[in-house]
């Protein structure tokens, strides 16, 4: 004998935490956070055993219920104008007390769309239109439209196309640079060099692209603090050798 466990699906994670809330007779001016935390990524796992697709809000609330957590957890230094402690959950109960002010309208306006959908709608409303017109004159007013105004129109109308056509266009471009694949190629290219050593002038050789040095350079920099390379001044101005590891040591060669 097997059983199906069937849990409520709730409208958003802010519903969800006002039932927890409502459940257990909590005071949402004083949340435990740790219960409310525990029973919502409780009903999360529950999802996920059900094959269900946990909503990207749901899972955005579960880290801020965690954030808090750890926050209410370590000693409190954030102070308000006044000087007293700022409560981490001061901005989640805003929200929950805001939200529960919205749910609380929607029956309301759920009904309010019912009783609409049920009614006719109105048939005479050409008829109503064209006394309108009738009535404030509108033939009066196309009379004062002159060829002059349809310019001056027109030529705005011109002068707004041209700057929407003028605005500049902001392209962002993905370059095929990273810092571990720059460190991988640095690191070949020691392999395959002569006495495993080469300059830093010969690596801008290689791409002299301007955010290709920037990335060598940062991948430099790492392969330094891990020990897997050493850099010896010596060969110049804004120059130096670039040898693996750190015990490598290679004589200087000096300026002439």
């Amino acid at each position: 004998m097997s059983y199906e466990i069937k849990l409520p699906l709730f409208e958003g994670p802010f519903d969800l935490l006002l039932f927890f809330i409502e459940r257990d007779e909590l005071d949402i001016y004083d949340i435990p956070i740790y219960k409310l935390t525990t029973d919502f990524l409780e009903y999360l796992k529950h999802l996920e055993k059900m094959n269900m697709e946990v909503a990207s809000e749901f899972i955005f609330v579960a880290s801020t219920l965690m954030s808090i957590k750890a926050k209410m957890l370590l000693p409190r230094q954030e102070l308000d104008e006044k000087g007293n402690e700022i409560d981490p959950r001061e901005e989640l109960v805003r929200h929950l007390l805001e939200y529960k002010k919205y749910k609380s309208v929607i029956g309301d306006l759920a009904n309010l769309e019912t009783n609409r959908l049920e009614k006719e709608k109105r048939a005479n409303i050409t008829s109503e239109l064209k006394l309108i017109a009738e009535k404030n004159n509108l033939e009066m007013e196309m009379q004062d439209i002159t060829l002059f105004k349809l310019l001056r129109i027109y030529e705005k109308a011109l002068n707004r196309f041209e700057l929407e056509k003028k605005k500049p266009i902001h392209r962002v471009v993905q370059y095929p640079y990273t810092i571990d694949g720059q460190k991988e190629q640095m690191l070949n290219l020691l392999s395959n060099a002569r006495d495993q050593k080469i300059s830093f002038s010969d690596v801008i050789t290689f791409n002299r692209e301007k955010i290709a040095v920037i990335y060598n350079f940062l991948a430099i920099l790492e392969l330094l603090q891990l020990n897997l390379i050493s850099i010896h001044i010596g060969l110049g101005y804004n120059n130096f050798w670039i040898t693996l590891g750190q015990n490598n040591e290679i004589p200087v060669e000096e300026e002439v």
